[in-house]
Parts: structure tokens; C-alpha cells; sequence
């Protein structure tokens, strides 16, 4: 792994190509190559820094939690559900320049169901009580082994928690997600981009809420959380 000022001075380098146009594949492969980064450190970058207009479009997007109150949620649920599971085990999250939360461990196609799965939901649950929307569907991708399965223990949690909503496996989520009349909750970039109003509800509850008995401490104590600041890229982990 690179030195944290060099992946700093990687960052920084992969931002400036992106505001100049360059595209962001070859701009990635250009400043690896450069500073020799292997193929995690790339991932990082890719998760994390984005040019500066791709960066404010999408914090413009981001709506306060006062907005869900009485209008429909819909939740990207191996995006969201993925990025808490990695909060709770203490896996590494970086903190995009476009104020997005989100997990570098690229576990979504294979993802299994560990002990951490029940404490995510239940997190996510309290998220909705909390924020009140009048009906909340959750997403999971059928082609992911048993992600039926998963959705009906969701759809049991919710009418246990008293909560509207619902829990689907489809084939394409994002074909529901993009163009959701209602809130979005993901950190996707694509979804993003082609959404109006969107919910960091993965983000929020690993910055804001403490971790139920069980899990290891808080979210800032227990998650290495790599952020970014304005000139310098990465500025390490908390």
C-alpha cells in the first residue's frame, strides 16, 4: 500500500484529469501507472474522487432527512445494506469528494449474509421510522444468489416493525430506481446522475447513529473511513 501522502498526491493528480475532460478510465490508468498503484488503490480512487462539476451536481441532489417525511422511499438495497455491513465489520468506506459514503470492498455480486445482516436491516429499519416516508420499497437483485429469500425476510421485518413498505428481488433494480418519482436512497453514481432527489441512508447512519449492542463501537470508532479533502486528495483514516 502507498504512503498516505502518495495516494494523497494520486488523488489530487486523478481529480485535476477528470476537470480537464479526461476520461475517467484512461485518467485512472494514467496516474496508477504513474505512482504504481495496485489494483485495490485504484479501486479507492474510483470509489472516491470525481471531477468537481460530477462532485456539486450530485451534493445538490442530496436532500435533507426532513424532506422524506410523508413521501415515497425507494432503497437500493445491496448498495445500502452492503455499505452498513462494512461499517459494522469495520472494512474500509471512503468518503467521496461528492459527500457519498460508500464501501471499496466490491463484494456486491457475491454477496452472502453474515451476522451482520440482521443488525444492517435493523439499522436501516429505525432509519425509517425515524425519517417517516409514507411507503418504503426495497430493491434486491434477483440475479444475486437467494436474493428472494432475503427480500421476504425484510418484507417479515418490516410488517414486525410496523412499517409500509415492501421488499422485491428484480432483475434490474436500477430500471425502478432511475426515474423513481419519489426519494432515492443509494450511493451509485449512475443512479445519481440520472435521479433528481437522493438519500446517503448507508452515509447517515454510519456517521450519525451509535452501533446497537453487539457490533464494535460507533460508526467513526469501529469503520476506517478514508475521506478527502479540497487540494491534498485522501487525507488518510479515521
Amino acid at each position: 500500500m502507498l504512503k498516505s501522502e502518495d495516494l494523497q498526491k494520486a488523488a489530487e493528480d486523478f481529480r485535476y484529469l477528470l476537470n480537464r475532460g479526461y476520461p475517467r478510465k484512461a485518467a485512472l490508468e494514467m496516474v496508477g501507472n504513474r505512482y504504481q498503484l495496485a489494483s485495490d488503490e485504484r479501486h479507492l480512487l474510483h470509489r472516491g474522487v470525481f471531477s468537481d462539476r460530477d462532485a456539486g451536481l450530485r451534493q445538490k441532489k442530496k436532500i435533507p432527512l426532513e424532506k422524506i417525511r410523508g413521501k415515497d422511499l425507494v432503497i437500493d438495497g445491496y448498495n445500502v445494506l452492503i455499505t452498513i455491513e462494512a461499517a459494522l465489520s469495520g472494512r474500509p468506506l471512503v468518503l467521496g469528494n461528492d459527500g457519498f459514503i460508500r464501501d471499496i470492498s466490491g463484494v456486491s455480486g457475491n454477496f452472502k449474509k453474515t451476522d451482520k445482516t440482521d443488525g444492517a436491516f435493523q439499522l436501516i429499519f429505525d432509519f425509517i421510522k425515524r425519517v417517516k416516508p409514507r411507503q418504503t420499497l426495497l430493491l434486491f437483485d434477483s440475479p444475486i444468489s437467494r436474493s428472494g429469500e432475503l427480500a421476504q425476510e425484510v418484507r417479515v421485518g418490516l410488517e414486525r416493525e410496523n412499517l409500509s413498505g415492501d421488499a422485491i428481488a428484480v432483475r434490474v433494480p436500477e430500471k425502478i430506481l432511475i426515474g423513481f418519482p419519489g426519494m432515492i436512497a443509494t450511493s451509485d453514481t449512475v443512479i445519481i446522475d440520472q435521479s433528481k432527489k437522493v438519500v446517503d441512508l448507508a452515509g447517515y447512519i454510519i456517521r450519525n447513529l451509535s452501533f446497537r449492542s453487539g457490533f464494535a463501537g460507533t460508526a467513526t470508532n469501529s469503520t476506517h473511513l478514508i475521506r478527502w479533502r479540497g487540494k491534498r486528495g485522501a487525507v488518510g483514516k479515521r
